[in-house]
């Protein structure tokens, strides 16, 4: 089995609420330093068989159609490697396999 991971955040432009709150308690709560906050969503896929560009392809499908509102949200789409390491494969902001870059 193979782990894929989907993290949607809003879009730069887009107002974020939930940041400003957590930005705004931070020096209150001792941490000083922190400029912005942006709060987003992880979601972490298990894949069952090999993670090809045909189970890429499904994954970003979901994800445009059911995890992200990509009116409002970008989306990126990494396979965690077996190293722990996490490499871009798809996403809003990140090209299509064989699309230009």
């Amino acid at each position: 089995m193979a782990r894929v991971v989907v993290d949607v955040m809003l879009k730069p432009e887009i107002l974020d609420p939930q940041g400003q709150a957590v930005q705004r308690a931070l020096p209150r709560l001792g941490f000083e330093g922190i400029s912005d906050v942006r709060q987003g969503k992880r979601f972490e896929l298990e894949v069952e068989g090999p993670v090809d560009g045909s189970a890429l392809a499904r994954i970003r499908e979901l994800a445009e159609t059911f995890l992200a509102n990509t009116v409002i949200e970008d989306f990126t789409v990494k396979v965690r490697e077996t190293d722990g390491t996490e490499r871009a494969v798809a996403g809003t902001d990140v090209p299509s396999e064989g699309a230009p870059a």
